[in-house]
Order: structure tokens, then sequence, then C-alpha cells
């Protein structure tokens, strides 16, 4: 399995801040829940990378 495999499965995905002051990337699919804490600055990282393959991906598609 890699970023290329498809799957048919579906997941529920929350982001927001904790009462910790870290940012949750929260992950529910079929019973199984997987709550991820970042660091501000860890958040901002993982943004940047979504936006770069947000963009990549749409130099392959377009």
């Amino acid at each position: 399995m890699g970023i290329n495999t498809e799957r048919n499965i579906e997941a529920n995905m929350q982001i927001g801040p904790t009462d910790a002051g870290m940012v949750r990337i929260f992950i529910e699919s079929q019973g199984i829940e997987v709550p991820m804490d970042f660091d501000p600055e860890e958040a901002e990282e993982i943004a940047e990378e979504i936006r770069a393959a947000a963009q990549a991906a749409r130099t392959v598609s377009g």
C-alpha cells in the first residue's frame, strides 16, 4: 500500500485547536479513532506540504 494505492474506505476528519495549545487532526473510520497533535509550527509545516501537494496534483491532472 502506498500513496498511489486507491482504497474505498470512508473516514471523518476534524481539525482544530486543543485547550493545550496544540493543533489536533482527528480521524475516525470504522470504529478506529486516530488523534494526532502538533504544535502550531508543525501544523503550519503540514499545511504548506498540503498546499504544495495540491499544486502538484493540479499539474498532473490538468
